[in-house]
């Protein structure tokens, strides 16, 4: 039986791009979604279709808790529970400063980390029943030494998002395993939204390799780490920004 991931944002570009490369290796994969239901469907044919492995659509709103436990009621019943979370759901909404207000900040806190718990609490149910499981929550190095005031509430999300990753590994232990993954500037579609080549050419120039990564490399960071070989690394926050240096 193939062990059974769920990808929370499942439709955006990392998310989406997390989705092929573990179904391509042949998890059984659950995509949350809320706003994007269309390219949410889209992918689950895709996925059934070119991969030939069990794979549901489930419309949730994480930040939610009765939403949350619906949906991994759903998994269970389709599909035997969750093996594998990838807590990838995460907003932002970039604006000066003197704009910004407590309820902006909330929501991004209620989506990027309380949305992160409410999966992980109800993850952890069947993996401690089966003795086994892998978290991966992906954070960003906003949350570590980049930061930007447009994005501050952002920045405050993923930071706790690392803290929220420290705790769940010890709370969780031995049997299962919790990291994070955190992403410079990663080329999907949203990121390059309304930016010229020149910001874009700046921007590389910031990192090492000279220029922005792609979705599918933290893809291929999430199959290891969550494979038997990486069965070791546990509690870890794991950078993927190409040597990047101080931008947003």
């Amino acid at each position: 039986m193939n062990k059974v991931v769920l990808i929370t944002g499942a439709a955006g570009g990392i998310g989406s791009a997390i989705a092929l490369k573990l179904a391509q290796s042949g998890y059984d994969v659950v995509l949350n979604y809320l706003s994007s239901e269309t390219k949410a469907l889209e992918l689950k044919e895709k996925i059934i279709e070119e991969y030939k492995v069990r794979c549901l659509a489930i419309k949730a709103d994480v930040s939610k808790e009765d939403e949350v436990e619906a949906m991994f009621s759903l998994i269970e019943k389709e599909l035997g529970g969750v093996d594998i979370l990838i807590n990838n759901a995460g907003i932002d909404h970039p604006d000066m400063f003197y704009r910004k207000n407590a309820e902006d900040f909330r929501k991004i806190l209620d989506v990027n980390v309380v949305g992160a718990y409410n999966c992980a609490n109800e993850a952890y149910k069947h993996m401690k029943e089966k003795e086994y499981g892998r978290i991966i929550n992906i954070a960003s190095t906003n949350g570590i030494n980049t930061y930007y005031p447009m994005c501050f509430d952002y920045d405050a999300s993923k930071a706790a998002l690392i803290s929220l990753t420290h705790n769940l590994a010890i709370q969780f232990s031995p049997y299962v395993n919790v990291n994070a993954i955190a992403p410079g500037f990663i080329g999907t579609e949203k990121e390059l939204e309304g930016y010229d080549e020149e910001f874009l050419k700046q921007e590389s120039e910031k990192i090492l390799v000279k220029r922005y990564g792609r979705p599918d490399e933290v893809a291929s960071l999430v199959k290891f780490l969550i494979s038997d070989e990486a069965d070791f690394i546990n509690n870890s926050i794991i950078r993927i920004d190409g040597g990047q240096a101080g931008s947003c």
